[in-house]
């Protein structure tokens, strides 16, 4: 059983990397965060601050877009192509076919959030310039760009001389990269002074860069049970449906939980995705407790389990020959 999951799982994350979709996002949504220095600088407040809901919200979206598009990739269209055939012909229970799709389908989505967020870190280090005589920070300017055009090399010389498929070489290779260039700059100030690592690492950030990868974690399950029953275009549709509801789930159902059935059960049917959004926390300087990181967790771990069952449960019935 464990063995079935696991190889499936890893062909579906192989798959994910490999589509097209995934690598235009991938470089698309860097090219955004780097962007986003510019943006944030005609703020009539702290520049900052809005450089982190910028960023937060870029990854947020992008990461939507992700899980939608290769959860549908993956699944249904193996459905229709009826590939699938091949997997659950032999002893493998469905069961084990969506747990095993959706392990290789977040784990293409935590490999993207890793090098979005590296990417992030490195632009909330540089901050945001406000005046002709602000110097850039060096050392993120030389180990960011070395990383993100070093991987883009690497890919393109492995594509064209090896043959290599040029979305996963450049996922292989920015990964490492990116996470080593935020490690470096790290170790070095502005003015390339070696300096204690701790000096500029923002733990609440961090918890906030965890949080978004389980709500995106949340959303991807969402998606694999959508799109066992609809297509690309449907099942997009109703994540980005979801995705808006649930980050107002809170004004629309919460308040009205008590009072009306029908909100209450919307408030526990759609995901409440508002618990695991810090940037309001940031943003007014409210620390985030451990407990409060553990029951998000939680809570987003028993969505997902209830996705993935209700996938399972639509899996059953569906045809696939």
């Amino acid at each position: 059983m464990l063995s079935a999951v696991w190889s499936i799982a890893r062909n579906a994350f192989t798959e994910s990397i490999r589509q097209p979709v995934f690598v235009v996002l991938l470089l698309g949504t860097q090219i955004l965060l780097a962007l986003n220095l510019s943006l944030a600088a005609f703020s009539f407040w702290d520049d900052d601050k809005l450089l982190v809901d910028l960023g937060l919200s870029t990854m947020f979206l992008a990461g939507l877009f992700l899980a939608a598009f290769t959860a549908t990739g993956v699944f249904s269209r193996e459905i229709q192509n009826q590939t699938v055939l091949t997997v659950i012909s032999k002893p493998v229970g469905r069961a084990a076919f969506v747990f095993g799709k959706y392990l290789g389908v977040s784990g293409a989505l935590l490999v993207a959030c890793l090098i979005w967020a590296a990417v992030f870190l490195l632009t909330v280090r540089h901050q945001v310039l406000i005046a002709a005589w602000q110097k850039y920070d060096q050392p993120v300017m030389v180990f960011g760009l070395l990383a993100f055009f070093g991987s883009l090399a690497l890919a393109l010389w492995g594509n064209y001389f090896y043959g290599w498929i040029f979305a996963s070489s450049l996922t292989a290779a920015e990964l490492p990269l990116s996470l080593l260039a935020y490690l470096l700059v790290l170790c070095f100030s502005k003015d390339w002074h070696l300096q204690s690592p701790a000096t500029d690492l923002n733990g609440q950030l961090l918890i906030a860069l965890l949080l978004l990868f389980e709500a995106l974690a949340v959303l991807c399950a969402v998606a694999l049970a959508c799109s066992v029953r609809l297509g690309q275009t449907m099942t997009l549709s109703l994540c980005v449906a979801i995705f808006f509801l649930g980050l107002s789930s809170d004004y629309l159902f919460g308040r009205h939980a008590q009072d009306h059935a029908a909100a209450a059960l919307a408030y526990a049917l759609f995901p409440n995705l508002q618990a695991f959004w810090l940037a309001d926390a940031l943003t007014q300087q409210h620390p985030v407790t451990a407990a409060y990181v553990f029951s998000a967790t939680g809570y987003g771990a028993l969505y997902v389990l209830a996705a993935l069952g209700l996938a399972v449960a639509l899996f059953q019935t569906r045809e696939v020959g």
